[in-house]
């Protein structure tokens, strides 16, 4: 196995990273969440169990391996103790030290989900379709240089002089420009010191602790959130996350060093879907959008929100390659596709008569652009019984086949469904 793997989602969020990942898995020994909050949320289906992780790896969900939430992390204390009692009351996690928090990850205070909400409610048309969960103002204090981190947790005079100077700030912004209410420090305080106690046993050095496990040979497993659309420098900005999710982020994230990383998977759905506000070129805003939509459940793990979904669009899978430099690409979702008697694919984007073949940087450029379609006849097979890349629909196989074309790079794993048996690996993927 190649030591140590990133896992990033590679359209615009909710590919299927969760069960690609707890498959995985299997196979590392150190699993590392690197970027995001409890805005994404990964689903793994076991068995007749189904888990939705907002925060924890994926790979929790396996006995023996040691789960971190890195640096580049924002925690919400509150959701974090409560998916750890969700798991517990379904039988997992029952060794604490499975789990590592970094000093560094950042904290999400209270005051950052209302200013978010605020913030959205004000931008009217223009708002960006936050999930309201704080994770914005969270990443926008870390640059700013007055975030509160995990640290911080551990010592209660320098956290609550951070809180007392933050509070000067944001009670004014929230009284006095957003007309709400403010907070009182005390209130926060004695919360946060409650979390503190609950927590401060997983709040480590957690760079330090992979330098170590790289060092003695373990495998290391990196896991993104969102995808790489969504990419705060490289996605459809302003219409983004708050973070970077694509592989580079892997190493500043957890804080290792890039050469020690030595597989990048994409993971792709068939076809394409978003949440949120910005353009989306292959959207179906028709009865088959619908069915996409009602055939594949697309609806958020975190906020129930309903997807956009659209035909797949390889314009956006070869940049998501250009900036991620796959060397494998797990497919899910291929079952979805199953009842459709013709499949598309936009294989280049037409803008003011002439036909593109890359995504125009410019985000107003990029919603006047039209899908070029190719079209192939479908299966109309069941697939989700299917263990063998040969033993596909020819439809399917050939679907499967022009995507890797498009994307240049190989599909190493399709998915035909949600549990960890309904997987077909075409080659190995570490």
């Amino acid at each position: 196995m190649a030591k140590n793997i990133v896992v990033v989602g590679a359209q615009w969020g909710d590919e299927g990273k969760g069960k690609i990942v707890d498959i995985l898995s299997e196979y590392a020994d150190v699993i590392v969440r690197f970027q995001g909050g409890n805005n994404a949320g990964h689903t793994v289906v076991i068995g007749e169990g189904k888990f939705i992780l907002h925060l924890i790896p994926s790979g929790i969900l396996h006995k023996g391996k040691k789960c971190i939430i890195g640096n580049g992390v924002v925690i919400d204390p509150a959701v974090l103790l409560e998916e750890i009692d969700t798991l517990r009351l379904k039988g997992q996690f029952k060794d604490s030290s499975d789990l590592l928090i970094s000093e560094d990850a950042h904290l999400i205070m209270p005051y950052h989900k209302r200013l978010d909400a605020a913030i959205e409610r004000i931008r009217g048309k223009l708002k960006i379709g936050t999930t309201g969960r704080g994770i914005g103002p969270a990443y926008e204090d870390k640059v700013a240089r007055c975030g509160i981190r995990c640290r911080d947790l551990l010592k209660e005079e320098v956290f609550r002089e951070k809180l007392k100077h933050n509070l000067l700030e944001n009670n004014h912004l929230l009284k006095n420009l957003f007309h709400g209410d403010g907070f009182e420090i005390q209130d926060i305080y004695h919360t946060y010191m409650s979390y503190a106690e609950k927590i401060a046993g997983y709040i480590t050095d957690t760079s330090l602790y992979l330098d170590r496990a790289i060092k003695q040979g373990k495998n290391i497993l990196f896991e993104g959130a969102q995808g790489t659309l969504l990419d705060v420098d490289h996605g459809t900005y302003p219409f983004v996350t708050s973070s970077n999710t694509v592989a580079g982020e892997a190493a500043t994230g957890s804080g290792v060093g890039p050469t020690r990383i030595d597989k990048v998977i994409g993971i792709s759905k068939a076809y394409t879907t978003r949440v949120g506000e910005g353009p989306f070129p292959t959207e179906l805003k028709s009865e088959e959008g619908e069915r996409l939509r009602e055939q594949g459940g697309e609806y958020g793990a975190t906020t129930g929100r309903p997807r956009r979904c659209g035909w797949f669009d390889a314009v956006a899978a070869r940049f998501s390659m250009r900036v991620n430099g796959y060397t494998g690409i797990a497919l899910t979702r291929l079952d979805i596709l199953d009842t459709m008697s013709t499949v598309r694919i936009c294989v280049a984007y037409k803008l003011d008569g002439q036909v593109i073949e890359s995504v125009p940087g410019d985000l107003a450029r990029l919603a006047e652009c039209q899908p070029v379609y190719e079209e192939m006849p479908g299966w109309e097979t069941s697939t989700s019984d299917v263990r063998r890349f040969e033993d596909l629909p020819m439809g399917a196989q050939r679907y499967v086949s022009r995507l890797s074309e498009l994307i240049g790079c190989p599909i190493s794993l399709v998915s035909v469904g949600a549990s960890r048996r309904e997987t077909i690996t075409v080659r190995p993927l570490v």
